[in-house]
């Protein structure tokens, strides 16, 4: 095996000192651009790659951040990972993804992303204990995402109100002849899908109404399908409120395809997320919307505060807007 080349003889070749070529590699700014290509050139030439472990060691920093989420599958998860990913590997931080979904022991998966020495956790899965991620990741300042709030200043928190643009969804709903709501929930342990039921439920009470029916699925598409062919064949329902956009699609599929109900004139079907798929010209879907930009900037500005040992805000919340979609 050929003796990988130093960091020292790195530097005497390039002519500069050992603290610069650690520069050039992290993107310091103290640097020329100049300088930084022509000790990346000479680094190629010579298959020369820092050693991130060491490096480590020596700054007690990994540089390293797990994302804990139930699933990439999930066309929101994944949306808002793409946008989160690529601002982390922008500052020179890695991710380290943790799926939850399919895996029992949920604890021992973040305990093997503990071991690594994180520098910080993001816990977006609602499957994970908010004791375990918190005590698993406590030298990490864990940031908590869409978790029912808690008093602990340690924590960073990121919530969610729906209310707002839920009112105003029913409000257009019901001045629209609808007055037999329907919930489509997601998992029954999800805080924020009973957050979201509770938006709607609220909004509703205000006009006399409640929920005639509700029915239960997982988030999926087929559950969404399958389900509103139950329900709706078993309750005279107008409108359909789903826990998220992808059941929503699947509701109505079931209903224009099965059932030959209209849509939205003999149904209104609301979703919530705002994924990308949902503004598509043949789903043109009325639904609940993230600034899924500002959403994640506020994550990265936890994470900055973190490095930096500031104390900074430690709750942030953030309101859905209505992205109107055909289907209401």
């Amino acid at each position: 095996m050929n003796k990988r080349i130093t960091s020292r003889e790195i530097a005497k070749l390039a002519g500069v000192s050992s603290s610069t070529i650690s520069r050039a590699f992290s993107g310091d700014a103290r640097i020329s651009e100049r300088t930084r290509k022509r000790i990346m050139s000479i680094a190629d030439e010579h298959d020369y790659r820092p050693n991130a472990i060491a490096r480590s060691l020596n700054s007690q920093k990994s540089r390293l951040v797990a994302l804990v989420v139930n699933s990439i599958e999930n066309p929101c998860e994944a949306q808002q990972l793409q946008y989160l990913v690529q601002r982390l590997q922008e500052r020179g931080l890695l991710p380290i993804l943790l799926c939850c979904a399919g895996y029992d022991d949920r604890a021992q998966l973040m305990r093997m992303a503990s071991a690594y020495q994180v520098d910080h956790a993001v816990i977006f899965s609602d499957m994970v204990s908010m004791a375990d991620a918190i005590q698993i990741f406590r030298t990490a300042r864990p940031i908590m995402v869409s978790f029912e709030p808690i008093a602990d200043p340690g924590i960073a928190q990121l919530l969610l109100d729906g209310s707002k643009a839920a009112a105003e969804v029913v409000a257009k709903a019901v001045s629209s002849g609808r007055s037999r709501f329907a919930y489509l929930t997601g998992r029954n342990s999800s805080w924020i899908d009973k957050q979201r039921k509770r938006w709607f439920a609220d909004a509703l009470t205000t006009h006399g109404l409640g929920f005639v029916a509700e029915s239960h699925g997982d988030y999926s598409y087929d559950s969404g399908f399958k389900e509103a062919v139950v329900l709706l064949r078993r309750s005279s329902v107008d409108a359909v409120v789903c826990g998220n956009d992808v059941m929503a699609i699947g509701v109505r599929d079931a209903a224009t395809r099965v059932l030959g109900r209209k849509v939205p004139e003999d149904l209104a079907i609301i979703g919530q997320d705002g994924i990308n798929l949902a503004m598509w010209e043949c789903t043109d879907l009325t639904t609940l919307a993230l600034d899924f930009a500002a959403y994640m900037d506020t994550i990265i500005g936890f994470i900055e505060d973190q490095a930096e040992d500031k104390e900074g805000t430690t709750s942030v919340t953030h309101e859905y807007f209505i992205r109107w979609g055909s289907t209401c």
